[in-house]
């Protein structure tokens, strides 16, 4: 072990001596101290040829584009074209009475008033945000990062999936590059850009914890949206904001947080954002496919509880498929005969065993176009066509 250290040691004071040497020989003929005969160029470069190691050793002061990371190089890029969208609308039927008297005739109505975040995704002056930021407003506008205030109008937005776009009259605007939400992977960076609690540009890091969180899963049922969750800090006033990934580029919409909770953020797919807000901007509005059930994917823990419903005459046996637990009075579901208790097994020569999987085909189906149904009935297989219609508002 002595011998071991011993000859490490002689070996590190051997680099130590030769790097001396060859950093006195090179200041030496720097200041004019040598001359540059070739017998002793040659000894300079016979030493960088034995001990290149050491010349190359010497640490490089970084310069400051290598101090600055990925996060303040996705940052300059994108803040740009991150806004934040004011809104107020006026509490009508509502006024603050005086202490004597009646309120004056031209009293002002009572205000609300609400932030959130947007992006502009085309440089003609569409902003993409949230449409619960936007939700019974009576006035809008966005502020940029260089401090314009332009007024914005809403060209639509879909309570459904919770995307609204809004119109600014202005071009040649800063907007963001747009990504691929259906590559994202777990634990890839992300990166967050918004106005939490009205405070501007604010930046969080953090990572994609989940893809395709059901939006039933995290107790937004009336929704209908495949999520993606994240532990960035996503807090009131991010909402409409962007998510990025490492590139910089908009992979989701930051939408909703859990309440109570801490790392529980959770993002709209930009290329279901991206769909919807191509119709908000074309007509104004989204129809979405609906057919009128209750469903949930069965579980042997689904199974054994739907069995055990008092006055069941026939309980379920299938083990996989989509359990329907409730049916809508004059819905498609209704009028093509499908029953409580039925299993859905396959769309379109499909095999389904999530409700999630059913949503999407269902969405893919689109309005008006027949859907073929395969349908387990107390044990009997039944082929039901079902005519999907937009769903009610």
């Amino acid at each position: 072990m002595n011998q071991q250290i011993i000859k490490n040691t002689l070996t590190l004071l051997k680099r130590r001596i030769l790097q001396a040497i060859v950093y006195s020989l090179i200041i030496a003929s720097s200041i004019g101290l040598l001359t540059t005969e070739p017998s002793i160029a040659a000894e300079i470069e016979s030493i960088k040829d034995v001990t290149p190691e050491i010349i190359n050793d010497s640490p490089a002061i970084p310069t400051p584009v290598e101090q600055a990371n990925f996060v303040t190089s996705v940052t300059k890029t994108v803040e740009p074209a991150v806004v934040q969208i004011n809104v107020s609308r006026s509490l009508d039927g509502v006024f603050l009475r005086p202490f004597f008297g009646r309120p004056p005739a031209n009293s002002a109505r009572p205000m609300l008033r609400g932030v959130g975040s947007g992006f502009v995704i085309d440089a003609d002056g569409l902003v993409l945000t949230n449409a619960h930021v936007v939700e019974r407003a009576d006035n809008v506008t966005v502020t940029f990062q260089d401090g314009r205030i332009l007024d914005g109008k809403v060209l639509g937005k879909d309570p459904v999936t919770d995307v609204a776009v809004i119109k600014v009259n202005s071009d040649n605007l800063p907007a963001v590059t747009i990504g691929d939400s259906d590559r994202v992977e777990q634990g890839q960076w992300a990166i967050a850009i918004g106005n939490p609690l009205g405070l501007q540009e604010t930046v969080t890091v953090g990572v994609i914890s989940a893809t395709h969180r059901f939006s039933r899963d995290i107790g937004i049922p009336d929704k209908r949206i495949g999520f993606i969750q994240t532990d960035a800090a996503i807090n009131p006033g991010n909402s409409g904001g962007p998510l990025l990934n490492a590139r910089g580029e908009v992979i989701a919409v930051n939408s909703a947080i859990i309440g109570g909770a801490q790392g529980l953020g959770f993002a709209i797919p930009i290329n279901t954002a991206q769909k919807v807000a191509l119709q908000l901007i074309a007509t104004g509005k989204v129809e979405h496919p609906y057919i009128g059930v209750e469903m949930v994917s069965l579980t042997p823990q689904v199974k054994q509880k739907f069995n055990q419903i008092p006055n069941r005459k026939q309980g379920i046996k299938s083990d996989r498929g989509i359990l329907i637990m409730a049916i809508d009075r004059n819905s498609p579901a209704a009028n093509a005969g499908l029953q409580v208790g039925d299993v859905i097994q396959a769309v379109n020569n499909q095999s389904v065993t999530t409700a999630e999987t059913l949503q999407k085909l269902l969405d893919e189906n689109g309005i008006n176009r027949r859907m073929q149904l395969e349908v387990d009935r107390n044990s009997e297989s039944i082929d039901v066509t079902v005519k999907p219609q937009s769903l009610p508002v």
